[in-house]
């Protein structure tokens, strides 16, 4: 039963509302999860059917529960992260309600709390966690009209090969869900497309060592947040069939097409920027630049791990590379179904609060909203680059937690009714 007054009402029940719950109940504060469909929602519904975490099962949990089916160094798939999360949820006794829409948050003028519209009644809270997570509604750019004759679809809305009307596909976006969206339709046979923008493109593994760990060890998780505006970088890593680097010249060498970034559209004809090659040989810096940063680390702390020459050798550079393609012809080529992997926005128009910029996006100091009594959690880059991750929303969490725990021993505080004295010995 949906109680009616609460503390603290955290709206989202995916990996940062539960991490937010642990904390929250460790600080015994008072507070309800409100999910507007089932926990772990996103891992259930909103990926396709083979994607596996792209970090290994000894990095990508909470600290609290291990996989005990799934190997260190396994990439978990998505059906049992959803359970892992459940399972999670219900080890903590998270209080979460499933199937109840917050529909609008406002601030009770004079009281110091909120009114929070709930498909399922109202609920009065003192404070609200906004951790409804980095991917909320799919964007798709306005380019190609939907009256033209191409299925359009997210990446977010792709479930299988099978799915998809038979004949070539594109793919806009090389990050790492369309770069693996790619791959696994190239694998599955079909003609494919691949769009690729600005990147980075980590090694999977070098000398023995998962990208990960080298993330850990190197420092570059707890890499400070940028400047607003900028915090959005391409990544594109894969766990897929046992975790391998993503490299754009083995994906052409196996037959995918490469382009620039997708620039417009007209008479049926896709056209895209002239930009493939500054693209893929910043995407290689960065990738040269890891393997670099990790041999000096080797060196300096004198660790045993194996060298890897291997790591340093380029596949060839594919004719699409040498000699872009600026047009295609969609019907020509046979093109069907355009995917597009270009990200997500967020939504917070349920919360009426003034906590955001021009840009619609939160006004914060590591979660901690410039609105009182109003936090976030499980934003891109909140604290640090992993703030994002299943184990970094966790750490954030606990920032967070010990904010409101912090702020309620001051409004707990009532004073005396006359000063007194220390005393003296």
């Amino acid at each position: 039963m949906l109680i009616d007054k609460t503390d603290t009402l955290i709206v989202g029940a995916g990996q940062a509302g539960i991490a937010m719950s642990e904390h929250l109940s460790r600080a015994k504060v008072p507070h309800v999860v409100i999910e507007k469909q089932r926990t772990a929602e996103a891992w259930r519904t909103g990926r396709w059917d083979n994607l596996v975490a792209n970090g290994p099962a000894w990095h990508d949990r909470f600290p609290g529960l291990e996989f005990d089916d799934c190997h260190p160094d396994a990439f978990v798939p998505k059906d049992r992260m959803a359970q892992y999360l459940v399972d999670y949820a219900a080890m903590i006794d998270a209080p979460i309600h499933e199937g109840v829409e917050v529909l609008e948050v406002e601030r009770l003028s004079g009281t110091g709390g909120f009114r929070v519209k709930t498909s399922q009644g109202d609920i009065t809270a003192r404070r609200i966690v906004a951790a409804t997570g980095a991917f909320q509604h799919p964007v798709i750019p306005p380019i190609v009209p939907e009256t033209a004759d191409v299925t359009q679809l997210h990446s977010f809305h792709y479930k299988n090969p099978a799915q998809l009307p038979d004949g070539a596909v594109l793919v806009v976006g090389a990050g790492s869900s369309g770069a693996q969206i790619a791959d696994e339709l190239n694998r599955a046979g079909r003609k494919v497309v691949l769009s690729v923008g600005p990147h980075d493109r980590p090694p999977r593994r070098y000398r023995g060592r998962d990208n990960v760990w080298w993330l850990g060890v190197l420092g570059l998780w707890d890499m400070a947040a940028p400047t607003p505006g900028t915090e959005h970088v391409t990544i594109s890593v894969s766990g897929a069939r046992g975790g391998q680097t993503m490299d754009f010249r083995r994906l052409a060498g196996e037959g995918v097409i490469l382009t620039g970034l997708t620039d417009s559209y007209g008479d049926g004809v896709m056209q895209f920027a002239g930009d493939l090659q500054d693209n893929i040989a910043a995407g290689d810096a960065n990738y040269d630049e890891v393997l670099d940063m990790a041999d000096a680390y080797v060196a300096r702390m004198g660790l045993d791990l194996p060298e890897d020459p291997e790591a340093r050798v380029s596949f060839p550079d594919p004719d699409c590379l040498t000699n872009p393609i600026r047009s295609i012809d969609l019907v020509a080529e046979g093109i069907t179904t355009i995917i597009w992997a270009t990200g997500f926005r967020q939504d917070f128009s349920w919360l009426k609060v003034n906590a955001f910029d021009e840009r619609g996006a939160p006004v914060h100091q590591r979660g901690s909203s410039v609105e009182p009594d109003v936090y976030f959690l499980g934003l891109p880059w909140q604290s640090r680059r992993g703030s994002s991750f299943l184990w970094g929303v966790w750490h954030d969490a606990k920032h967070v937690a010990d904010q409101i725990n912090i702020q309620r021993a001051y409004q707990q505080y009532e004073g005396e009714a006359a000063i007194v004295p220390c005393a003296v010995e």
